[in-house]
């Protein structure tokens, strides 16, 4: 399973959050709602993924994973960053 999430991940976050949902319990072991994961679909795909993984490594969240957490974070900005540059440039 961790290989095909990997391969679903590099194609989209959003595919592998939808596998994780489909064939596994993962996000409802990390998260305590239905609407975190949710929110995080649609908003910080990358950032909820991450999160999920890293939860399941040891059932909490700490140490270095906060950092590989954050890093996603940064990914889900850099995204919307990106985005907006690139936006902003076909109207110049």
């Amino acid at each position: 399973m961790g290989c095909l999430l990997l391969l679903f991940s590099l194609i989209s976050p959003r595919l592998a959050l939808f596998a994780i949902w489909l064939f596994s319990d993962l996000l409802g072991r990390a998260f305590e709602s239905w609407f975190v994961p949710f929110l995080g679909f649609f908003l910080l795909p990358w950032t909820t993924l991450a999160y999920a993984v890293m939860w399941d490594s040891g059932n909490r969240v700490y140490g270095f994973e906060w950092f590989i957490v954050v890093l996603a974070f940064l990914f889900d900005l850099g995204s919307y960053y990106q985005g907006r540059w690139q936006r902003d440039a076909r109207r110049a």
